[in-house]
């Protein structure tokens, strides 16, 4: 994905992304429930781990002696700039992470961490230089009701369908997905959406009606446009 791309969306609120992917057909897209934890714009490629349930005979603390532990194993290998998402089905009964693995995704350059669950440790975690998102706290360890199972293949967070090397955006309103291979466009016109309401908005504070100037009408589009010329 190329910088600017990137740029573009990590400007944009999830707000005109959504309604850029209403446009082409997509309906659902914004990570319902899960919410900002840090104060951090994001933008970045899709890299996933999935949870199924745990089971007490195999989610035991000694698990986490092993590095090559999936969770572990994913906070070592997300590549830099990527996000990290984790599908925890929903469920935040136990959290799916806490802050000493989010630093590391910190250090380790990471684009940021989206997960439908819960995360533990969230004051120090609201501390770090990364784009965190999630559904709240919880200072349960995820193994009582976590199992980590996959890493970088198709999950569902939030009910959303997340492909990895999708574009995760996040912003003060939460998390939006945009497919790949629509995220360019989507970011030009999201970019161009945007500074075209913010001229509207300036006409509606000086008095203007609804009525022909949103959503603008004909005569309304040619004004702006010779302003943006002429400006």
């Amino acid at each position: 994905m190329d910088a600017r791309t990137l740029d573009l969306l990590k400007q944009a609120s999830t707000a005109t992304i959504s309604t850029q992917l209403l446009s082409r057909g997509l309906r659902n897209t914004f990570l319902h429930g899960v919410k900002p934890l840090t104060d951090r714009r994001m933008a970045g490629p899709a890299f996933t781990l999935r949870y199924i349930p745990a089971r007490e005979d195999l989610d035991v603390l000694s698990v986490y002696q092993d590095y090559d532990h999936p969770q572990r194993k994913a906070v070592e290998t997300v590549p830099e700039g990527h996000v990290l998402v984790m599908d925890c089905r929903g469920q935040g009964r136990a959290a799916s992470a806490g802050a000493i693995l989010a630093k590391r995704l910190e250090v380790r350059g990471a684009g940021g961490l989206v997960t439908d669950g819960t995360l533990r440790d969230t004051p120090a975690i609201e501390t770090l230089d990364l784009p965190v998102y999630a559904q709240g706290a919880s200072p349960l360890t995820n193994l009582a009701q976590h199992h980590a199972v996959d890493i970088n293949v198709p999950i569902g967070c939030a009910e959303v369908a997340i492909y990895p090397g999708d574009i995760l955006v996040g912003d003060g309103e939460g998390v939006v997905c945009v497919p790949q291979e629509l995220a360019t466009e989507v970011a030009e016109a999201a970019y161009e959406q945007e500074r075209l309401e913010e001229w509207i908005a300036a006409e509606i504070a000086t008095g203007k009606p609804l009525r022909g100037t949103y959503p603008p009408d004909r005569t309304t589009l040619e004004r702006y446009h010779q302003q943006r010329t002429s400006g």
